[in-house]
């Protein structure tokens, strides 16, 4: 019996050890974007705020959202992650974002700095093209899906941040 004691001891205190390590260890959920993060602070640079990318995908955007804060449809078709990471240092009075593809049907969902502020895109005036001018954009993580309103679409685009 005294070599079971200290046995059992010695078991407790190794699954002791390895419980509080694997439970002290905290779980980093890396956000990624197909095109990459940028990140814009009060008075940044006009190219700060230009990112490229193509729109891909089958998802319907409609499926993160039906509707955004203003009740404006969530249309469109993307890939389910995002393609850009837009990170504001600051809080931002007043923004607008736009989607240049030369002229195709685009959409636009953003969602940020927390997973039920949703705003949505569609038609700029005459053009196909989205863009969203919105006002009140916390400091935070936005993260940016561009889609097309029909699936499976691939189109070149340049999306546009500009402070009002």
């Amino acid at each position: 019996m005294k070599y079971r004691r200290p046995r059992l001891q010695f078991r407790a205190g190794l699954l002791l050890a390895i419980f509080t390590t694997i439970t002290a260890t905290p779980v980093i959920a890396e956000e990624t974007a197909h095109f990459g993060k940028f990140s814009l602070s009060q008075g940044f640079e006009a190219a700060k705020g230009i990112v490229e990318g193509y729109t891909s995908g089958s998802y319907s955007l409609s499926a993160i959202s039906n509707r955004d804060q203003h009740r404006n449809a969530c249309i469109g078709f993307a890939d389910p992650t995002p393609d850009h990471i837009m990170i504001l240092e600051k809080d931002f009075s007043r923004l607008k974002i736009q989607v240049n593809s030369n002229g195709y049907d685009t959409t636009l969902l953003i969602q940020g700095p927390d997973k039920t502020t949703i705003r949505c895109g569609d038609d700029t005036g005459k053009s196909k093209d989205a863009s969203i001018a919105d006002n009140n954009w916390k400091s935070g993580t936005y993260r940016i899906w561009v889609g097309t309103f029909n699936p499976g679409m691939k189109r070149n685009y340049t999306v546009t941040v500009q402070q009002l």
